[in-house]
């Protein structure tokens, strides 16, 4: 079940402190999931990196050139949760 982003705050090196609403939190190195090219290559500048929202109709982050993040992703990164469609035993060989 997809968990969605209620919080996101920008911190340094590119990471964000997130909060999903089932109460999960914790950090997220973005840099470690995108490579800033295309879409995310404005990310690199601190201050648009800092613009971050949420957007509550998608429940994920956003940021003003459209750029978002899938919340499976960042929930995973922050809970260690398998990826929807990925865990269990099948998957752990």
């Amino acid at each position: 079940m997809l968990k969605d982003i209620v919080a996101a705050t920008p911190l340094d090196g590119y990471h964000l402190h997130l909060r999903f609403e089932d109460g999960a939190e914790g950090n997220v190195d973005v840099s470690a999931l995108v490579p800033f090219t295309g879409v995310f290559a404005v990310l690199r500048e601190p201050e648009t990196f800092a613009a971050v929202r949420v957007d509550p109709e998608l429940g994920t982050v956003v940021w003003p050139n459209g750029a978002d993040l899938d919340p499976a992703v960042l929930y995973s990164s922050v809970t260690g949760a398998p990826l929807p469609g990925m865990g269990g035993a099948d998957h752990a060989r």
